[in-house]
C-alpha cells in the first residue's frame, strides 16, 4: 500500500456513521490506527458519562482500521470484546489500536480507549478483536 494515511482517510470519509457521530481518524501506520472524538452532550447517557456504545464504536472502528491496514486493504471485524474500566468523562476520547498478530486471513488487534480532560488522560476501556479481509 503506497500511502497508508491517504487510503485510511479515504475509507474513513466514506463511513456515514463515523461522520454522524463526529469521529476523526487522527493517525494510521502499517499496523495501527488512532481515532478521536470530541465529547458532546448527545454522546452521554443518563449519568453524564459517555455512552458505552460510543466507546464501543471507537474501539471497533480503530481495531478494524489497524487490522485492515495490516492485512493490506479493506477489512471487517469478525469479533471483538470490550472491558469498560471507568466511565468516559472529559473533553475527548482517544482510541488507539494496534495489530498484534497478522496472518494471511486475519489480524488480532488490541485497543486502548482513553478519556482526556485537559491535562489528564485516563484509561476507560480495553478491547481486543479479530479482523478479516472484506470479501
Amino acid at each position: 500500500m503506497k500511502d497508508i494515511q491517504a487510503f485510511a482517510q479515504q475509507v474513513f470519509a466514506s463511513q456515514p456513521f463515523s461522520r454522524f457521530i463526529g469521529a476523526e481518524l487522527t493517525a494510521s501506520t502499517g499496523d495501527s490506527a488512532e481515532l478521536s472524538l470530541t465529547i458532546q452532550d448527545h454522546h452521554l447517557q443518563q449519568h453524564g458519562f459517555v455512552h458505552g456504545g460510543v466507546i464501543s464504536y471507537l474501539a471497533d472502528n480503530a481495531i478494524t482500521f489497524a487490522g485492515g491496514i495490516a492485512l493490506g486493504g479493506n477489512a471487517l471485524t469478525a469479533e471483538f470484546k470490550i472491558n469498560y474500566i471507568r466511565p468516559g468523562v472529559g473533553i475527548r476520547l482517544i482510541a488507539s489500536a494496534q495489530a498484534r498478530s497478522t496472518g494471511k486471513r486475519m489480524a488480532i488487534c488490541q485497543c486502548e480507549i482513553y478519556a482526556e480532560d485537559g491535562e489528564s488522560r485516563k484509561l476507560c476501556a480495553l478491547a481486543q478483536g479479530t479482523v478479516v479481509p472484506a470479501a
